[in-house]
């Protein structure tokens, strides 16, 4: 059977001022009607059911993302009691998934991607899973097919063809301009999606191959959990995890990784820039949310979550505005956002942890 494993960790820094620490990107509506998270559960929901879904996030978070998914069950949120990253995140799950269903297969999602058409992703998930069917020790990754030369993403380098996949060359960090250009004009090269399908038993055997104390804190912490049902009050042996991305600790050290390529619309959403790039915009290129009124503008971001903002002759521009906080940027300065937010961390600023109206202003943000 298929499993989910959805990675919903992460404290969203650069999607600040909206985002704090207490509600991160992945809980927020950026995108449509739903959060990112309910959107990545929904767009697997008609290959796995909820019983069969499993949510990895912080113990600061697990309230609020059982909040979103009440018919998820409870004991599906894994709460970690520390950030380790990616690579524990999915040790953690794999062993959980294994113990549950021994046979079973796992497809691992970030909780805060956008891939549009959902049908398109389901077809290629089909396709993942019956590689995987035919050679369980198959690594395999989803590369999405490059519209662009895109600075922002890692890449896959393909290598031979298996026909349906591709074994995977070389996984390569972010590149610059002139390199990225080369690599869509390639065609050899996909975007790394973060998202995989393997059994649980590839995954673990991978982990302790090649992170071996990662491996074995994450087996200590569900040994300390107590339980063999319930996992979501971890031992604290996880505390001694090292921390590090599946990438660096697994995908780029395994021989058995491969990638499927997935031609659908996807974005990481890693900034406001991102995701303006991904949203509907009016006639002068602009998106406007809340009590906003543009002048002479083009190509911006606009976001209230309360008061009037007002703009003129801005272009190329991201202004949020919350209860607390007023935040104004260009578009290509979005990354240097995450900055700021460490400035105020260093200074101990309540704004970076939650938000708090004013008396005048109890609106509350959903």
């Amino acid at each position: 059977m298929l499993h989910a494993v959805v990675m919903a960790g992460g404290s969203g820094t650069r999607f600040w001022p909206k985002s704090r620490r207490d509600r991160p990107k992945q809980l927020l509506r950026l995108h449509g009607d739903a959060t990112m998270l309910q959107q990545t559960v929904a767009r697997i929901n008609p290959l796995v059911p909820l019983e069969r879904v499993l949510i990895i996030t912080g113990a600061d978070q697990a309230e609020a993302v059982r909040a979103q998914l009440p018919d998820l069950p409870a004991s599906n949120v894994v709460s970690e009691p520390c950030p380790r990253d990616t690579a524990p995140c999915v040790g953690l799950a794999a062993k959980i998934v294994a113990h549950k269903d021994p046979a079973g297969t796992m497809i691992v999602m970030p909780a805060d991607h956008v891939i549009q058409p959902a049908a398109t992703f389901l077809k290629t998930v089909r396709a993942a899973v019956s590689v995987i069917d035919a050679d369980p020790s198959v690594f395999l990754t989803f590369g999405v097919k490059p519209t662009r030369p895109e600075t922002g993403y890692g890449y896959i380098e393909r290598g031979a063809d298996k026909g349906r996949w591709s074994v995977v060359d070389n996984f390569v960090e972010k590149p610059d301009l002139a390199t990225a250009k080369r690599y869509v004009e390639s065609g050899r090269y996909l975007w790394n999606s973060g998202m995989f399908v393997c059994t649980p038993r590839t995954f673990l055997e991978e982990l302790e191959r090649h992170a071996n104390r990662i491996f074995s804190a994450c087996v200590r912490a569900l040994d300390e959990a107590g339980s063999d049902e319930d996992f979501t009050r971890l031992g604290s042996a996880f505390l001694d995890c090292p921390s590090d991305s599946i990438d660096y600790a697994v995908m780029e050290k395994t021989k058995k990784a491969a990638v499927v390529p997935l031609d659908a619309g996807w974005s990481d959403v890693g900034s406001w820039s991102a995701l303006y790039d991904v949203l509907e915009k009016d006639a002068d290129g602009n998106v406007a949310r809340g009590d906003v009124v543009l002048e002479r503008c083009k190509d911006s971001y606009v976001l209230s979550t309360g008061r009037l903002v007002a703009a003129i002759g801005l272009e190329g521009f991201v202004v949020i505005e919350t209860a607390d906080v007023v935040a104004v940027l260009p578009q290509r300065e979005a990354q240097s956002i995450k900055t700021v937010v460490d400035r105020l961390k260093r200074a101990g600023r309540a704004e970076v942890r939650e938000i708090v109206p004013s008396a005048a202003q109890r609106r509350v943000d959903r």
